[in-house]
Formats: C-alpha cells, sequence, structure tokens
C-alpha cells in the first residue's frame, strides 16, 4: 500500500491556484469589456462594431473557461488518483516514485503551458480592448464633430434665410423708393408745369395791370383836361353875368367846342 506525500498534494493545491488565478484573469477581462460596452453605448457610430467584438470576446471567454474547467477537472483526476489507496502485490517491484513523479511533470507541464495561454489571452485582449477604447473615443470626437458640422450647418442655413429675407426687404425697398422717384419727379413736373402757367398768367397780370395803369393815366389826363375847360367856363359864364347890359342886346353867335369859345 502507498500514500501520496502531503508535499505533493501541496504543490497541486498551489497549481489548483495558479489555475483559479488564471480564472479570475478572464473574469477580470470579461468585466473589463462590459464596462467598455458600457461606456461605448454613447457611440452610436460603432456600437454595430462593439456589439460584435464582444459576442466574440464572450464566445472566447467561454471557450477559455470551458478550457480551464476541463484542465481542473483533469487536476483534481490526476489529485484524486494520487491520493487513492492502492493496493498492491507485495510480490510485484512497483515504483510509485517515479509514477508520481512523472505525473507531477505533467501537471507542471499542464500549469505552464495553460498559465502562459492564459497570460498571452489576456495581454491580446486587453490590447484589443485599449484599440477599442482609442475607437471609441475616436468614435466620440467623430460624433461630436459631426454634432459641429450639423450645428453650423444650421447657422448657415438660418443666416442663409435671414439674407434672403433681408435680401427680400432691400428689393421691396428699392421698389419703394423707385416709386417714390417716379411719383416725386411726377410731382415735381406737375408743379413746374403749374409754375411756368402762374409764372405767365402772373406776366400777363403785370401786362394787364400796366395797361390798366396806362388808360388810368389816359383818363386822370382827360379827367384833367375836361375839369380844365370846366372852370374855364364857369369864369367865362360868371364873366358873362357881370357883363353890362348894353352888350346884351348885341347879336351873335357863340360857338361852344371843348377846346374852348369861340364868338361869330
Amino acid at each position: 500500500m502507498a500514500v501520496l506525500c502531503p508535499n505533493h498534494v501541496q504543490e497541486g493545491l498551489e497549481g489548483y491556484k495558479k489555475y483559479e488565478e488564471g480564472v479570475t484573469l478572464g473574469t477580470t477581462a470579461e468585466n473589463e469589456l462590459v464596462r467598455i460596452k458600457q461606456k461605448g453605448n454613447g457611440a452610436y457610430v460603432l456600437e454595430g462594431d462593439l456589439e460584435a467584438n464582444v459576442h466574440g470576446l464572450v464566445e472566447e471567454m467561454g471557450f477559455l473557461n470551458a478550457m480551464c474547467e476541463e484542465d481542473r477537472w483533469v487536476i483534481h483526476a490526476h489529485i484524486s488518483d494520487t491520493l487513492v489507496t492502492i493496493k498492491v502485490d507485495i510480490s510485484q517491484d512497483l515504483n510509485m516514485g517515479c509514477t508520481v513523479t512523472e505525473i507531477w511533470a505533467n501537471y507542471d507541464d499542464i500549469a505552464r503551458c495553460s498559465q502562459a495561454e492564459a497570460k498571452s489571452w489576456y495581454l491580446s485582449k486587453c490590447e484589443e480592448m485599449k484599440a477599442t477604447v482609442t475607437r471609441i473615443q475616436h468614435g466620440e470626437t467623430l460624433r461630436c464633430t459631426k454634432e459641429e458640422i450639423n450645428e453650423l450647418n444650421r447657422m448657415i442655413q438660418r443666416l442663409t434665410a435671414e439674407v434672403e429675407s433681408a435680401k427680400c426687404q432691400n428689393s421691396k425697398l428699392e421698389a419703394a423708393v423707385t416709386q417714390a422717384e417716379q411719383q416725386g419727379e411726377a410731382a415735381l413736373s406737375d408743379a413746374r408745369c403749374k409754375l411756368a402757367e402762374l409764372e405767365a398768367a402772373l406776366q400777363k397780370a403785370k401786362q394787364d395791370v400796366a395797361c390798366l395803369v396806362k388808360e388810368y393815366q389816359e383818363v386822370m389826363n382827360s379827367k384833367l383836361g375836361l375839369d380844365i375847360e370846366i372852370a374855364t367856363y364857369r369864369r367865362l359864364l360868371e364873366g358873362e353875368e357881370h357883363r353890362p347890359r348894353k352888350d346884351i342886346g348885341r347879336r351873335g353867335t357863340w360857338i361852344y367846342s371843348v377846346g374852348g369859345i369861340w364868338a361869330a
């Protein structure tokens, strides 16, 4: 009967702990992927790509967990086999030391390979996650840039609409100014015509006044002459009234005219 040395059992437990650490590293990587996926929800540009990557990583994690689980069961089987009490025939010469050494050598090889694969996988996934984060950040930058471009386009459209509105108002104002100028020119032309008519009427009125003044002067001159004649006739009549009676019987003819009195 042979029993496995307690030191070998301790080494097996330590190897199992190493596998547990590999599984923990895989779980940490999976959690990191979940966190990156949560951060990448805002990056809608890379959403489909990220989901595909996450699904691929989850499948790889499942495959790796299956491999680790299989290795774990293999180790457990080796440990269980070594812990079982082996009944051997005393007459047989069985070298248990060589068997245990071979088992632990196989176990060490499996542990080293599994640990190296887990470490390599973890490093590769870290690099992939870094690249994914870089793409996410780049996607965020692109999204912000697109938002700024959209905002600028909206501003350009608003300014273009304001410019078109200003052009329309300017056209209306120019039309109103042109119409006002035309109306002003028409009113000015009408005023000039009326002014010319008034000046002509004023000139005619001045001429008429001059004619009237001339006629008035002529009438006044005629009146003055008539006044003089009337005064002369009055004096003559007054003189006849005071003449002696002897002259009364004298026959004669008096001729009256506008220019004076002549005796015939």
